[in-house]
């Protein structure tokens, strides 16, 4: 570093200069999304949207509309139907979808995507549809197990002679003793189990469960009687496990429909490294046909009708959903009206525009009338200077910045002016000009040189000129 004096707050900063090191830019940060601060739609027990609620700031007729669905959605009085957001951009149509997943449960499957995903050049438009659709529709799979659960006391490999040489010896079995709270057992096991006792690095004093049928191991972590007194140590201690060393274990496993056609459609092939590396080679994404499907849902159905698995619709969320095409647009009847099906949640920016894949078919929103029927629409609000001020206040305690005396107050004024995302996304880059000039918090005179720096969209299409091109005068 040079030996030179550390600038006054009055001195300017060059925009491409770099703030020194600081002493804890090596610590560990992770990027914070722009809906991490919504947590669900922030609703009372009687359905009334509060004020500030769950993260969510302002939209409450939306938000109670959306509280309505989610009750129907709950009821399972919502299938053949779909929820239509619309609104100006920034309003928050994907938080809704968002706080919606929250709302149905943490385990619910939520699968976004955008209208343009679907122009794929690997599959067809509708496959990625279909895709989307199984992906989220959850399987909840419920199955008895019989285990043998304990810590182990005793582990003692039993040798004997190789048969197939004359040199070295093999494992025959191997004797391993587990204890409960309930009492003690000594198993005999198949010395392919060894090998997976080997692989799980278990040695006496760890908790294990051997599953009876696979003869599946599975260490449980180190049996706390083993507690040491180090303050830290990364060794995990559990508890002995109670009642009898076999019992019968009820295991929960999540999974989709989409996890399903993948694993299934996907040839095994052989272990040989002639096999492996064929598989590296193929594409990434493979084409689910309409029969392998049937036959999933058959033995889907197969199971839930055995009491073995649940089927838990997830939700669909289709941002910018006007950019898919009028033959989209039809496979989404088709889907809405299948038994199959999760909730579906669009949202689009448009007013009247014309159906993509048409030359002459203009629709409200971009989307073709039969959909639109089959739509429940919310409209979301624009935004008042108070409620960007808080919105934008939750944002800066999110990231962790400080805003100085009417910072807020500016900043809720550009929002206005410009739009709610111009106004979040002024807080980073002045936060970095507050840090280069050695203050610990953003002041006006950073929203101030943020504007100098860079523009919204409605005055950069302002200083677009009339015959098209920008005009020489100053763009501010």
């Amino acid at each position: 570093m040079k030996a030179t004096t550390t600038p006054s707050t009055s001195t300017p900063v060059a925009h491409n200069a770099l703030p020194p090191p600081s002493a804890t830019s090596t610590a560990r940060s992770s990027r914070i999304a722009p809906h991490s601060h919504i947590k669900g739609l922030g609703l009372t027990a009687e359905g009334i949207a509060a004020p500030d609620g769950a993260g969510f700031i302002g939209q409450t007729n939306a938000r109670e509309a959306c509280g309505v669905v989610v009750d129907l959605i709950k009821s399972r009085k919502f299938s053949g139907r779909a929820l239509l957001l619309v609104g100006a951009p920034g309003t928050g149509k994907t938080a809704l979808a968002l706080a919606v997943s929250h709302e149905l449960g943490a385990k619910v499957p939520f699968c976004p995507m955008v209208g343009s995903e679907v122009y794929s050049t690997e599959v067809k438009k509708t496959e990625v549809l279909a895709e989307a659709f199984r992906r989220a529709i959850g399987l909840r799979i419920k199955e008895t197990k019989e285990v043998y659960e304990g810590e182990v006391t005793e582990l003692t490999p039993t040798e004997s002679e190789n048969p197939l040489s004359g040199y070295g010896k093999t494992v025959s079995h191997v004797i391993v003793g587990l204890k409960t709270v309930k009492g003690t057992k000594q198993l005999r096991l198949d010395p392919t189990i060894y090998e997976a006792i080997l692989k799980e690095k278990i040695v006496v004093g760890d908790v294990i469960y051997v599953e009876a049928n696979t003869g599946a191991v599975k260490r449980v972590g180190r049996s706390d009687a083993y507690a040491s007194s180090y303050d830290l140590e990364s060794e995990t201690y559990v508890p002995l496990p109670k009642g009898d060393v076999h019992k019968r274990k009820e295991l929960v496993q999540d999974v989709t429909l989409g996890d399903l056609d993948a694993a299934n459609a996907r040839p095994q092939g052989g272990q040989d490294i002639m096999s492996v590396m064929g598989s590296l080679m193929k594409s990434g994404r493979t084409e689910v046909t309409d029969k392998l499907r049937r036959e999933v849902n058959k033995v889907v159905k197969g199971y839930v009708d055995q009491g073995v698995a649940e089927v838990v619709p997830g939700v669909v969320f289709i941002d910018e959903v006007h950019m898919l095409d009028i033959e989209c647009f039809t496979y989404l009847n088709a889907l809405l009206e299948s038994a199959m099906a999760p909730t579906v949640i669009l949202a689009t920016n448009r007013g009247n525009a014309l159906v993509r894949g048409t030359i002459d078919i203009v629709s409200p929103h971009g989307i073709p009338v039969d959909l639109l029927d089959r739509c429940l629409i919310v409209k979301t609000d624009g935004y008042k200077p108070e409620q960007i001020a808080k919105v934008v206040q939750l944002r800066a305690n999110i990231e962790g910045l400080k805003l100085g005396p009417g910072v807020l107050e500016r900043i809720a004024q550009e929002g206005e002016r410009g739009s709610m995302r111009y106004a979040l996304q002024l807080l980073s880059p002045a936060s970095i000009l507050a840090g280069l000039a050695g203050r610990s918090q953003i002041e006006v005179e950073d929203i101030a040189e943020m504007n100098e720096l860079f523009l919204d969209a409605k005055t950069s299409a302002s200083n677009i000129g009339a015959d098209g091109g920008f005009d020489g005068g100053r763009m501010s």
